[in-house]
């Protein structure tokens, strides 16, 4: 199905609509306002045509007022309109029309020409609406399943009306994903470095809430936000997806050294899953890395690598620590540092219930079962490189300090593959070891 947009103020739209037949109530007030409120209406229905329509008011409406606007333009037969020299808004294409209305309605005041931008849009690129009967009384898709909202700096992920979080992908160090709700709506990850909470430790600047990084990557730091470091930098959407079992954000990104040098690219999925009424969210990240500048070298050092910085509560130290580590093989706590195992789950108070994250290593990645660095103070890392680290291999064997490197010859590429389980309780309660059963049983990655 496909939705007529009408970009302009609320009297100019509505003029337009009523011009060219269209009925106009109820009316869709738009997110571009109020980011990440979702809709609150269904459009109409055309009495001419089999449009929707969406009215899309914009603050004070004239010629090029309407320069921003993430939707992806197509025709009714759901065809892309491309042409030269389309702009590119929230990674998705989109077309400009004008359309002159000639006099206003008497109540404007005199005569004036309006430019108005029009396009139609498919529901799935625009992240509207879902496909719903034109009543007033519809649910919007916001409250259903997984919605995936693209804005201009980030991706706003909804579970049935409720935040989970926001892919921040635009003028960052690296893509991340803050905040992240937990079960109960509950927030698992620390605030700082993007905003100052109390009883927070400021430790850590790049420890941003969920993110991929490593420390040595052809021999640059793409882990530390330090000097001289290098950035993740993303290239567009390859697929920004909603549904009612789960929805996607696929990207390419370029990893660029301090010196400018692209060094390699990466594209990456996020799958998210809608719980219904279960007491969790799962993420599944996979993330395939292309030696695509030449020979390829993750080097071996325990900075890095599929990580998350946890809530302050759930960490073992601390003022406010009160967690507790385990890992698939039995070991816990500080003990689990450097420790190779299927799984680990983290888990801690946060608020006024215990809630925990594990995180399940794929058995196709390479060097399953990875090592985990994990620390006491709220840091949650799967790392398959750090050998010489977590092992400390006497020096003059296997040479020593390289003995973790991965080697990916030019042209090639890897991919490594990790679901996050967030769930309430202990490890125990939460039946982590049934889960990483039932994990790598699964043959579909659209199914939790």
């Amino acid at each position: 199905m496909s939705v007529l947009l009408l970009f302009g103020d609320k009297g100019r739209a509505t003029s337009l609509a009523k011009q060219r037949n269209y009925p106009v109530n109820p009316l869709l007030w738009s997110w571009l306002l109020r980011p990440g409120t979702g809709p609150r209406a269904v459009p109409a229905r055309s009495a001419s045509e089999s449009w929707r329509v969406a009215i899309i008011p914009t603050p004070s409406c004239g010629p090029g007022c309407c320069d921003r606007g993430p939707v992806a333009v197509r025709t009714p037969g759901d065809r892309t309109v491309r042409r030269p020299g389309a702009q590119r808004v929230g990674e998705l294409d989109w077309v400009q029309f004008s359309i002159d209305l000639g006099r206003a309605s008497p109540q404007s005041g005199g005569a004036m020409l309006i430019k108005l931008f029009i396009g139609t849009a498919s529901l799935s690129a625009a992240g509207l609406l879902a496909a719903q009967a034109a009543d007033p009384g519809a649910t919007p898709a916001s409250s259903q399943g997984v919605q995936i909202t693209p804005l201009a700096d980030r991706v706003r992920v909804e579970l049935n009306g409720q935040l989970f979080t926001e892919y921040y992908f635009r003028d960052v160090p690296r893509p991340y994903c803050y905040p992240v709700m937990g079960p109960g709506e509950l927030a698992m990850t620390r605030d700082w470095p993007m905003k100052n909470s109390p009883n927070e430790q400021h430790d850590h600047p790049h420890h941003r809430s969920l993110w991929f990084a490593h420390g040595s990557v052809n021999g640059h730091d793409f882990w530390s936000e330090e000097k001289d470091f290098g950035k993740t930098v993303h290239d567009g959407f390859i697929e920004l997806k909603s549904g009612k079992e789960s929805g996607v954000i696929s990207s390419r990104n370029n990893w660029v050294a301090a010196d400018g040098t692209v060094v390699c690219r990466d594209e990456r999925t996020l799958r998210f899953f809608n719980p219904e009424n279960r007491p969790e969210r799962i993420l599944d990240f996979e993330i395939t890395l292309f030696a695509s500048k030449g020979p390829l070298r993750l080097g071996d050092t325990k900075e890095g690598t599929m990580a998350v910085r946890l809530a302050e509560t759930m960490r073992l130290t601390g003022p406010v620590g009160h967690g507790h580590i385990v890992n698939s093989a039995g070991v816990r706590d500080g003990a689990t540092w450097g420790k190779r195992a299927d799984w680990c789950d983290y888990y801690g108070p946060v608020g006024d219930r215990t809630v925990g994250l594990a995180i399940f290593d794929h058995p196709d990645n390479p060097r399953h079962p990875t090592w985990w660095h994990v620390r006491d103070y709220g840091l949650f890392a799967a790392n398959p490189f750090g050998q010489h680290d977590f092992e400390k291999p006497p020096f003059g064997t296997l040479a020593s300090k390289n003995v973790g490197d991965l080697a990916i010859p030019a042209g090639q590429s890897v991919t490594f593959r990790y679901r996050f389980y967030f769930h309430e309780g202990n490890e125990k309660q939460a039946k982590v070891a049934e889960k990483y059963r039932d994990y790598i049983k699964s043959k579909n990655p659209s199914e939790p």
